[in-house]
């Protein structure tokens, strides 16, 4: 595992979640209170970018409806019943790193 700097504490300005590319990875990264976390940015039932969706009461609602528990990935139940894979994550100073296999 390897810890790779994916974004900065600013990039959270005035949003919950963003989405970056790291070597071919699509990561979701979210603010939820004072503390961040990181899964898998694509949606297992279309694939659609979960960073395009809406953060509501610690889950990210995806374009296509479906509901993530953002700290576990676990899905909300529906169409998909496919968990997300979620990443460890870091603060240091303004940095954000995440915890890539």
């Amino acid at each position: 595992m390897t810890w790779v700097q994916l974004a900065r504490l600013d990039d959270f300005a005035e949003r919950d979640v963003i989405g970056v590319t790291h070597a071919d990875r699509k990561v979701a990264i979210y603010k939820l209170d004072d503390a961040f976390y990181a899964t898998t940015d694509v949606c297992p039932h279309q694939s659609g970018r979960l960073s395009d969706g809406e953060v509501v009461e610690g889950y990210i609602e995806c374009p296509a409806h479906y509901l993530f528990d953002i700290r576990t990935g676990k899905s909300g139940g529906g169409v998909t019943t496919a968990d997300l894979k979620t990443y460890g994550v870091k603060v240091e100073g303004a940095e954000i790193y995440v915890e890539l296999d």
